[in-house]
């Protein structure tokens, strides 16, 4: 099982800790929503949870729960800028169908 980032995603991770100023790395995990069933969740993590799964990238740790990696495995993170707009991208094998609006996703 893996989770991995494009140079891209692992810059943008590593400023945003550096200027937060703490941190072990961002949490990637899924939460029921959206019109398709499940959504991306990102956040800093501080400290590691005992069944956090821990998977580093180009110096950036990617931590995930363990529901979580039954529908992440495989998964790249990329991040991009799209004129005005910029964001992360989630490159996801398991992922069969996505909303319109890019918000959510299903298995």
């Amino acid at each position: 099982m893996a989770i991995s980032l494009t140079t891209a995603a692992a810059d943008h991770v590593s400023r945003s800790l550096t200027n937060r100023g703490k941190g072990l790395g961002i949490r990637l995990g899924v939460r029921a929503s959206g019109c398709s069933g499940m959504a991306y969740v990102l956040e800093f993590v501080d400290t590691l949870g005992p069944d956090d799964q821990v998977f580093e990238d180009h110096g950036v740790k990617v931590i995930v729960d363990p529901k979580s990696l039954l529908y992440l495995d495989g998964t790249e993170l990329d991040f991009g800028r799209e004129g005005l707009n910029e964001g992360f991208r989630f490159n996801n094998p398991n992922a069969k169908h996505g909303c319109g609006c890019g918000e959510s996703f299903n298995v």
